[in-house]
């Protein structure tokens, strides 16, 4: 995880990652982010208490989250053909 520029507080947005030292969750950049919005407007026009490397974290924070996440899948039932 980008250490220092992600925290969780529980008494912040209930929890959810944030930008450090800001109450903007990473949630709400990555939106902007997925809506192809630019990473310098998304500081100028959206968060200017970001720098463009906050938002990037934000991407590495979900790339990290991702890659982290165990999948369990179930066996298929005998009768059933695999697709």
């Amino acid at each position: 995880m980008p250490k220092g520029r992600i925290t969780v507080d529980t008494k912040v947005h209930f929890g959810q990652p944030c930008i450090a030292g800001t109450r903007i969750p990473v949630y709400a950049v990555l939106e902007l982010v997925q809506a192809g919005i630019p990473f310098e407007e998304i500081v100028s026009r959206y968060y200017p208490d970001l720098t463009v490397e906050d938002v990037k974290a934000c991407i590495r924070y979900a790339t990290e989250l991702i890659k982290s996440e165990e999948i369990h899948l179930a066996p298929n039932p005998p009768d059933e053909v695999p697709r």
